[in-house]
């Protein structure tokens, strides 16, 4: 005999529609979700603050005051010797030759221009002419040297270097120095560089006289020498004793040979080691010492071998 089937029933549903859990279990989760509904949410607290990192990386700041270059210009010493026209007094107020000349190819020397020419420092060549063209130098003065041809005159602080110069090569014993022109005018140097023209060529006279306006003659600051008893020319100069000791103590009396030997490339012209330009004592000091040969390069200007026009 058969009894009757019972009906089945569904094992109970938990609180959360899951399937039935053990009690210890539902204990748990009911703990864990009472923790979560109850937490506060993050950053709604005033009071709970996020910690602050172990290790803050910053960026160095920058020093502008390290950047910025001092500008001599801007001294009182240096603009009184500019006012009073004194240029030793000036490259004093510098610091001395070498500092000036630093000053001046830095770029941090506005106050100095290397195109005026009433200063020593003016730098003449065949890419720089003379501003004005016809500059004439004043004042003038009669060098106090034999004399080969009418040109005898130079500015008159050169004028007395010169003579010092000649008067210490004398007492060194190695014989009397003359010169064979000094100052040349615009006029007169128009009529020089047309005569090497005329007797050499275009391309030769380029290469042994200046065009009027870029020559260093007509500033006052420039002599071809000769040695004197009796006075040579001025081609012989560089073989005689006189031209070996101008090569070695120019400078020292404020003067340097201008177109040196190997010169060329840079200055345009042949050599010429009777031809002295004056720059003063203290540029001249700085000068032999730097161990330089042009003055382009002394000041850091581009080399001149050329005309621009």
């Amino acid at each position: 005999m058969h009894l009757p089937r019972q009906p089945q029933h569904a094992p109970p549903r938990s609180p959360i529609h899951g399937p039935a859990l053990p009690i210890g279990l539902a204990v748990t989760a009911i703990g864990i979700l009472i923790a979560i509904a109850t937490a506060p949410a993050s950053g709604v607290s005033g009071e709970q603050e996020m910690p602050e990192p172990s290790v803050v990386q910053e960026v160095p700041g920058v020093e502008l005051d390290a950047t910025v270059a001092a500008d001599p210009c801007s001294e009182p010493d240096v603009q009184a010797a500019l006012a009073n026209a004194d240029d030793a007094a000036t490259i004093a107020a510098f610091g001395g030759g070498e500092k000036f000349r630093e000053a001046v190819v830095a770029g941090n020397a506005p106050c100095i221009a290397l195109n005026d020419p009433t200063h020593v420092w003016v730098v003449v060549n065949k890419a720089r002419p003379l501003d004005p063209i016809d500059f004439t130098p004043q004042p003038l003065t009669a060098a106090p040297l034999q004399i080969t041809t009418g040109s005898g005159q130079a500015r008159s602080d050169v004028a007395a270097a010169i003579g010092e110069l000649a008067a210490a090569a004398a007492a060194d014993g190695v014989g009397q120095i003359g010169a064979n022109n000094g100052y040349r005018s615009y006029d007169l140097q128009v009529r020089t560089y047309a005569s090497h023209v005329r007797a050499e060529g275009q391309d030769h006279a380029d290469a042994a006289s200046a065009r009027a306006g870029h020559s260093e003659h007509q500033t006052g600051l420039a002599l071809d020498l000769v040695a004197c008893a009796p006075c040579g020319g001025i081609e012989a100069f560089g073989a005689t004793p006189q031209g070996a000791w101008v090569a070695e103590h120019s400078w020292e009396y404020g003067f340097i040979v201008r177109y040196e030997d190997g010169s060329t490339p840079i200055s345009g012209y042949m050599p010429e080691p009777w031809h002295v330009r004056y720059i003063g004592v203290e540029l001249a000091e700085a000068y032999h010492a730097g161990g330089f040969h042009t003055l382009e390069e002394f000041f850091g200007l581009p080399a001149a071998p050329d005309y621009l026009q």
